[in-house]
């Protein structure tokens, strides 16, 4: 059994714009687990979510804390994802996937432009239709995404 990734550090209404998404990813992967990496404040209300089966912590400490990194990374390493589903899409999270979860698929709004898109153009588009755009783009049926 192979693991899934969903990446959101956000703020509260980032957090529940993404119940949709979330069902959305557990019902086309029924047969892996899936973690979510958020920040202390939401791992209660997360650990309550249906289609989560476990809550990792990002304390997001600065990049130069190297031996936070360290351990960030071997934790991470431990459960072998095959997918992460980046939904913060920050620079943080690019720096991640660069030098920290080596996935074999990554689904982020870099893996989502079109030839010739910008992020610029990309982001007017609403939150929610960003989304389903990028799980449509990584294969995942949308039913719930722009219903949070």
């Amino acid at each position: 059994m192979s693991n899934i990734l969903i990446i959101k550090h956000g703020s509260l209404g980032d957090i529940v714009q993404i119940s949709g998404v979330l069902r959305d990813i557990r019902e086309n992967h029924e047969d892996k687990k899936i973690f979510i990496l958020t920040t202390l404040p939401y791992v209660d209300l997360l650990s309550r979510c249906p289609y989560l089966d476990g809550v990792l912590v990002d304390r997001r400490l600065p990049r130069w804390n190297f031996l936070y990194l360290f351990k960030l990374k071997k934790m991470l390493d431990k459960f072998k994802f095959s997918h992460a589903y980046d939904l913060q899409n920050s620079s943080r999270t690019s720096f991640y996937r660069k030098y920290l979860l080596k996935t074999p698929k990554w689904s982020s709004t870099d893996t989502t432009l079109e030839k010739g898109q910008k992020k610029k153009d990309f982001d007017n588009e609403s939150v929610l239709e960003r989304f389903k755009i990028q799980l449509e783009k990584s294969n995942i049926k949308t039913k719930y995404v722009l219903k949070p």
